[in-house]
């Protein structure tokens, strides 16, 4: 498997799991994961090096949340004490 393929494969994972950062002991966690993770750390160096070079070459798209809306706020009368 080449460089390309395994970043390709990540890029796939992370984009299946909905996130654009996976951290290497979530990764490991993972039984389902496309490449070990030794693997990519042999050819890539440090686990952020490979995700960085993932991100670069396969950018992922997250689906971002809908902001929720604002609550009305409470009308308050203020009431006018003359003394």
């Amino acid at each position: 498997m080449t460089k390309n393929m395994m970043l390709k494969a990540l890029s796939e994972y992370m984009a299946a799991k909905n996130v654009d950062y996976v951290s290497l002991s979530d990764y490991k966690a993972d039984e389902k994961a496309p490449v070990r993770d030794y693997l990519l750390r042999r050819k890539f160096g440090s686990w952020n090096r490979v995700v960085a070079a993932a991100l670069h070459r396969f950018p992922v798209e997250v689906e971002v949340a809908p902001a929720p809306k604002p609550k009305a706020a409470k009308k308050v009368e203020a009431e006018v004490k003359e003394e």
